[in-house]
């Protein structure tokens, strides 16, 4: 019994002492690989887009103010509302003006009496002239007093003319359609006429249908545009009939629709721009003229772009980057360049084929060289709503 209790005794040791060395060698054997996730990129082709800050300015602008001199006594509309080309606006004191045309109809009657009776003159002349009781001279004389005569009819028509067209300057009329703004002058004042800085400005009119959208396109774009309009790019932003696309500050995407039609004929020497206007329909009169609007032209040809998100790339100071997961799970960095967003994905210009498994997960967890487990995933475009696919170029 001494002897079998021995035994029992040294095999249980035994076997403690081994227990103890598997859990020894198990904590000092290797960590498995960090578990991180990799997705190829997509492909889309897509057509990149310059943004640039544009204003709104209408396509007719005019300011009312009176051809004559007089007192206001008639207003016929009210501030701001919308008015057609004709309508009735102001309406002068018109009875000094009616005074002087009836002046100038007058002298035209008298000037007409003064023909007939040349003319009688001219015909009574001529049998005296030819019995020789009177000379030559003086049957010159008389025609010459009728032609007189007849410029001075002439003279006075047209002194006519001229009173009635003043007077027809006592209405003032709505030159164009479009909308007014309110009055600078209440009935009862005098309203001046004359030069430009003398002259009363009574209102001004702007029109709303169409409107011009005015933006300024930088040097280096301009250059970038008239390239591609010299590879064919129909829609290129240096060729007129363009398409512009407009969105206000408080839309998403750019849901209005613009062409091209006006590029200044230089440059701006002080900033280094190039003025373009769009023009657009406003029928609903949502834009006003002043009013601030993004704006983006094509700003380059569609091509197949590689895109991935940004939590898949980082960045040190001089470089962009990304990871990248070979076959046997080996970690490698690729520096890219990046392009815009499409669609909540970046696009990579350059450095990184479509059928490589990048890391978008777990970027911090992989170091180039090592060795992770890769987690395979799909990638896919952002639910957000788009009109049709295109990009924003970066500033």
């Amino acid at each position: 019994m001494l002897v079998a209790a021995i035994v029992l005794s040294a095999v249980g040791a035994g076997c403690d002492q081994g227990g103890t060395t598997q859990v020894q060698s198990q904590q000092k054997g290797v960590p498995p690989p960090p578990t991180v996730t990799v997705s190829k990129p997509l492909q889309r082709e897509i057509t990149e887009w310059d943004e640039y800050t544009g204003r709104f300015e209408a396509v007719e602008t005019v300011e009312i103010r009176a051809r004559v001199s007089g007192y206001l006594t008639e207003l016929h509309f009210k501030d701001g509302q919308a008015v057609k080309q004709g309508d009735l606006l102001f309406v002068l004191d018109a009875r000094p003006f009616e005074r002087t045309l009836e002046q100038a109809q007058a002298e035209v009657l008298q000037a007409q009496t003064k023909v007939q009776n040349s003319n009688l003159d001219v015909v009574r002349g001529k049998p005296l002239l030819e019995r020789r009781i009177i000379s030559e001279k003086s049957f010159d004389d008389r025609e010459s007093l009728m032609r007189e005569a007849l410029a001075g009819v002439k003279v006075a028509e047209a002194k006519a003319r001229t009173a009635e067209l003043e007077l027809s300057f006592t209405r003032i009329t709505s030159p164009i359609t479009g909308r007014i703004s309110r009055t600078q002058v209440t009935a009862g004042n005098w309203v001046s006429a004359g030069g430009a800085a003398n002259t009363t400005l009574l209102t001004t009119i702007v029109s709303q249908d169409p409107i011009y959208i005015y933006f300024d396109v930088n040097e280096n774009n301009y250059i970038k545009y008239k390239r591609l309009a010299e590879r064919g790019v129909n829609s290129a932003a240096a060729e007129l009939g363009a398409p512009v696309e407009v969105a206000l500050p408080d839309e998403r995407g750019f849901p209005h629709k613009a062409r091209l039609d006006f590029l200044d004929n230089r440059l701006d020497q002080g900033t280094g721009t190039l003025r373009a206007r769009g023009v657009m329909a406003n029928a609903s009169g949502l834009f006003s003229p002043g009013l601030f609007a993004r704006v983006r032209v094509t700003g380059a040809a569609p091509y197949l772009a590689v895109l991935l998100p940004d939590d898949a790339i980082g960045t040190d100071q001089t470089n962009k980057f990304v990871y990248v997961v070979g076959e046997d799970g080996s970690v490698a960095r690729r520096n890219i360049k990046l392009g815009p967003l499409y669609e909540g994905l970046r696009v990579v210009r350059e450095g990184l084929a479509a059928e490589e498994w990048v890391i978008i997960r777990g970027l911090q967890r992989a170091r180039p060289g090592i060795k992770v487990t890769p987690k395979r995933e799909a990638l896919t475009l952002s639910a957000a709503p788009a009109a049709k696919p295109v990009a924003k170029a970066q500033e």
